[in-house]
């Protein structure tokens, strides 16, 4: 008889950004469903769903009835910053412990978060790196008015000055707002030589298409000359954006091969997510958090993602980097790390001159 384990699953599938939320939603009932048949496994998972539709708003009342009246320990869920940080207080007052499967914006570590997909070290810096020795160093970004977008941008416009470049804009869109024709004439007008794209949902697939509008009109904003580049683009997404986002970058731990499984590094992280905590619960003989938080660090663990390591010291996950070139619904590999690169969400360890070397100017 297998132990029963209740677990809570928190995405918005429907809203404004409900292409994500459907990824991680099947990526976690993939893995549930996979536990539960596993006649190896000495648990089996009761499932408690709940879709904040994308409203901020619901998000932690929503997480704190999974927690009170469902019971879960554990929640594998959000996919915005501001989500993950509204469940934050309700998972430290009643003892929860998030898997958050989205890449994020670093300079957080909370106990009661599992960080499974990428921090800035993992995505932002080598995008960065990639594009300013290839296409030149000055940006200009964009991103959702929300925590993602600021965060995001911040960092990006210290990597910018590192490499030795300029920022030639800022500009920031309500979520769902898909009124874009200003922004793309500013960008028409800096001519930077890359764009960062830190929006989401539906801003960002208006924002693709204008872009395109503009390469027709303008060759210099073909994306071979200057390409939008993003840390949160995945293949959940790409459909949305077709034929529109063809040539243009994101930088992602994961990328579809066609195999059977997991077909977006979001829906790849949220089955991680379960993965790792199944197998955290089987060697410790118990959901609670913090037996779960010592075991889930304990080595390697073979997952969607590939083999990937959990740092028990900021709950943040080693990882691979990829940088892809959008190609149709599909993504071609440009670049990738050899073997997985460790998490340093605090960016800690980033050093600018081993970062940029190739593309910095000598100062005599």
């Amino acid at each position: 008889m297998k132990q029963p384990i209740d677990i809570g699953v928190l995405f918005s599938r429907s809203g404004s950004y409900d292409r994500l939320g459907e990824a991680c939603s099947e990526g976690a009932m993939g893995a549930i469903e996979a536990v539960n048949a596993d006649p190896a496994r000495r648990i089996r998972f009761r499932v408690a769903e709940r879709d904040p539709a994308g409203r901020i708003e619901a998000y932690a009342p929503l997480c704190a009835d999974l927690l009170v009246t469902e019971g879960v320990r554990h929640v594998v869920g959000c996919i915005t910053s501001w989500s993950r940080k509204d469940v934050i207080p309700v998972l430290e007052k009643h003892g929860g412990l998030l898997w958050y499967p989205a890449p994020y914006e670093g300079f957080e570590a909370n106990e009661h978060v599992v960080y499974l997909n990428a921090a800035p070290n993992q995505h932002l810096v080598p995008l960065v790196a990639h594009v300013a020795a290839r296409y030149g160093r000055d940006a200009f970004l964009v991103g959702s008015n929300y925590i993602w977008g600021w965060e995001m941008n911040r960092i990006a416009r210290d990597l910018v000055a590192d490499a030795g470049g300029e920022v030639r804009g800022e500009r920031y869109l309500a979520l769902g707002d898909t009124d874009v024709g200003r922004l793309v004439a500013e960008i028409r007008a800096t001519a930077p030589d890359f764009v960062l794209n830190n929006l989401i949902g539906p801003s960002s697939y208006a924002f693709y298409e204008a872009y395109a509008a503009l390469g027709r009109d303008d060759e210099r904003f073909r994306p071979e000359r200057r390409p939008i580049v993003s840390c949160n683009l995945t293949e959940a997404e790409l459909p949305s954006i077709a034929p529109f986002g063809d040539g243009h970058l994101s930088s992602l731990p994961f990328v579809h091969d066609g195999a059977p499984g997991p077909r977006s590094s979001f829906e790849a992280a949220a089955h991680a997510a379960v993965t790792v905590l199944a197998d955290a619960i089987e060697a410790v003989g118990t959901d609670e958090p913090s037996a779960v938080r010592r075991a889930m660090g304990a080595g390697i663990r073979q997952t969607a993602l590939g083999p990937i390591r959990v740092d028990p010291l900021t709950q943040h996950t080693a990882l691979p980097v990829r940088i892809a070139r959008v190609r149709g619904e599909g993504f071609e590999v440009l670049e990738e790390s050899r073997g997985r690169v460790e998490p340093d969400p605090y960016l800690s360890h980033y050093d600018p001159v081993a970062t940029f070397r190739p593309s910095l100017r000598l100062v005599k």
